[in-house]
C-alpha cells in the first residue's frame, strides 16, 4: 500500500488588521507580536511531530512569516509556493469588513460563494482548483512525506471542502483561525481529512 502525503495546512497568525479589514494581496502586512508567537507556537507543535520534509508558503509576508518560524523549528527553509496565495478580491482589497457588509454582495459570499466573482478578482471556484492544484502537486513531489504549506483562511477552508467532498457554497461553515493546524491526508483512493483547525494539544496521533 502507497503511504499517505501528510500535509498539514497552517493558517498564518495574527496580523494587526486580522478581524478588522480585508488585506487580500496588498504587500506590506506582517505578523502582530501575537501573530509571531503564535506562529512559534505552531512551529514547535509540528516539529514535536516529526519527520516533516517540507515547508510550503504563500508570497505574502504574514505567511512568509509564519512559514519561517516552523521551518526554523523543523530545521528547514520555507519554500515560496504561488498557489497557496490568498483569494485575489480585487477592488474590495483594503477595505473595512465594516463597509463590505454593508454591500447588497456581502450576501453572496456568505450564500452562495460559488458564483460569486470579486470585482477585478477571482472567484471562489477559481480559487479552490488553484489550492487543490497546488497542493496535489506537492504531494506529488513528496510522496509519503508529511509537509507543511502556510496559507490564509479561505484557501485553507476551501480546502478543507475539497476533502469533504462538502459543496463550495457551504465552506464558510468551516472555521481555520489563525495560526491552527490543518491536516489533510492525500492517498491514491482521495483525501481523508485527519483535524481540522487545531490551535494546541499534541500532533503525535496524526501520523499513525
Amino acid at each position: 500500500m502507497t503511504a499517505p502525503t501528510l500535509v498539514l495546512l497552517v493558517r498564518h497568525g495574527l496580523t494587526p488588521t486580522t478581524g478588522l479589514t480585508l488585506p487580500g494581496r496588498a504587500p506590506g502586512l506582517h505578523l502582530a507580536e501575537a501573530g509571531r508567537r503564535q506562529a512559534e507556537a505552531a512551529g514547535a507543535r509540528i516539529a514535536r511531530l516529526g519527520g516533516v520534509a517540507a515547508v510550503y508558503t504563500s508570497p505574502l509576508e504574514r505567511a512568509r512569516e509564519t512559514g519561517a518560524a516552523i521551518a526554523r523549528a523543523c530545521r528547514l527553509k520555507a519554500r515560496v509556493e504561488p498557489g497557496l496565495n490568498e483569494v485575489q478580491i480585487g477592488r474590495w482589497t483594503g477595505l473595512s469588513l465594516a463597509k463590505v457588509r454593508r454591500k447588497p454582495e456581502w450576501r453572496s459570499v456568505l450564500r452562495h460563494p460559488s458564483g460569486f466573482r470579486f470585482p477585478d478578482g477571482e472567484s471562489f471556484p477559481e480559487m479552490q482548483a488553484r489550492v487543490v492544484e497546488a497542493l496535489q502537486r506537492l504531494c506529488q513531489r513528496h510522496p509519503g512525506e508529511t509537509i507543511v504549506a502556510v496559507s490564509h483562511g479561505d484557501p485553507i477552508k476551501a480546502a478543507v471542502a475539497f476533502a469533504l467532498g462538502v459543496p463550495l457554497d457551504l465552506f464558510n461553515r468551516i472555521v481555520i483561525a489563525p495560526a491552527s493546524v490543518t491536516a489533510i491526508a492525500f492517498r491514491p483512493s482521495g483525501p481523508f481529512m485527519l483535524t481540522v483547525n487545531s490551535s494546541d494539544g499534541d500532533l503525535a496521533g496524526l501520523g499513525g
